[in-house]
């Protein structure tokens, strides 16, 4: 995909990036020459402008995005704005940063479908792990659902999903599995990476230190990890 972000600041550095390394390009803006050079190398194409001044965007691609994300933190005037002329030379898909109530009503009266809270997301996510110690990672679908990765039991160890019943036992749907594979370098050397095990199946074997991957509900996965915790 073509992509523009507007807002170079961690958030929106760190996404012009992990979106280049996934295979899109990316075309990163800033107001800040110093974060536009720091990234320049890193991405498709970095410049430095004014995403408030309108007359500076007929030298921008706007019109053959497939998407533009307005991830300015620092001033939301100058987001609000931002947003504004992008909608308005623009059809692409437009996702929106919000910095307060305020911001997420003007966002919601311009007809912006995505908005999100990168620091709230963060927090909400952080706190759910640390509330249930078993998870590693944890993706909310909504207030009652979540997708988890968590931490499969000992007694799972050599065992498939179909002798575990896990679906019957612990209500909780095993998406894919997660296990640590060891690479070598071109160097030589050897790491150990997490991959998935892809689609699986009832005779799929549990090995040790698996990763699974769940969905269901969060009462559940609450429930599961609390195993996990006696197990300690």
């Amino acid at each position: 995909m073509k992509i523009i972000i507007f807002g170079l600041g961690n958030f929106g550095m760190s996404l012009a990036i992990n979106l280049t390394e996934t295979g899109n390009e990316v075309i990163g803006i800033d107001n800040n020459m110093n974060k536009v050079e720091m990234v320049k190398h890193k991405i498709a194409h970095a410049i430095c402008m004014d995403a408030t001044n309108e007359m500076a965007y007929q030298a921008l691609p706007v019109k053959d995005a497939d998407l533009a994300v307005i991830a300015i933190g620092e001033n939301e005037g100058a987001a609000i704005i931002a947003t504004a002329v992008v909608k308005k030379l623009t059809k692409a898909r437009i996702i929106g940063r919000s910095l307060s109530p305020i911001h997420d009503t003007v966002l919601n009266a311009m007809g912006i479908e995505t908005i999100i809270h990168p620091e709230q997301d963060f927090a909400d996510r952080l706190a759910r792990k640390i509330n249930l110690k078993g998870i590693v990672d944890n993706f909310s679908i909504d207030k009652n659902y979540s997708i988890s990765e968590i931490k499969a039991l000992p007694e799972f160890t050599g065992k498939t999903l179909e002798e575990l019943e896990f679906r019957q036992n612990y209500n909780l749907n095993v998406v894919t599995i997660i296990r640590k594979q060891t690479r070598k370098s071109i160097l030589g050397t050897t790491n150990q990476i997490d991959q998935s095990e892809g689609f699986i199946t009832k005779d799929s074997v549990v090995h040790e230190k698996d990763l699974l991957v769940v969905f269901g509900l969060n009462k559940d996965i609450g429930k599961f990890c609390s195993l996990n915790k006696q197990k300690k």
